[in-house]
């Protein structure tokens, strides 16, 4: 997928981040606070039951199609190739306009503790590489 990303930022490194900006208006903190890295992410209805919104970026409509499934926020950022801050920003119109859900994990939402084997599995096989 092409993106504005792609570009060169040779150019003028202090315009680095204008694009990100322009696409929430200016706005450079998300209004819901309980958006995270972890936070899972659902589109509510499928794209033919949507009702069509205007003003809608083509990075809102790239959301909503990349949680037809559950998807974790950090993973849209990644997708998007966005800033974390500016993916905040973009989850939570639609959440406000009614087109996605927002959730903690599971593990995190029924209060269990992360699993210490899992997490140490992960860290050692950090270390190795």
């Amino acid at each position: 997928m092409s993106h504005w990303a792609d570009e060169s930022l040779d150019d003028d490194p202090g315009d680095s981040f204008v694009r990100p900006y322009t696409i929430t208006h200016g706005r450079t903190t998300s209004a819901r606070d309980d958006l995270t890295l972890i936070t899972v992410i659902t589109t509510l209805a499928p794209a033919d039951h949507r009702p069509p919104i205007r003003g809608l970026e083509p990075e809102h409509r790239l959301i909503l199609e990349q949680c037809a499934r559950p998807v974790a926020l950090a993973e849209v950022a990644a997708a998007l190739n966005l800033p974390v801050a500016v993916t905040k920003i973009l989850v939570g119109d639609l959440i406000a306009w009614g087109g996605l859900s927002a959730r903690p994990p599971l593990a995190v939402a029924v209060g269990h503790r992360p699993d210490m084997t899992l997490l140490q599995a992960v860290r050692d096989g950090l270390r190795r590489l």
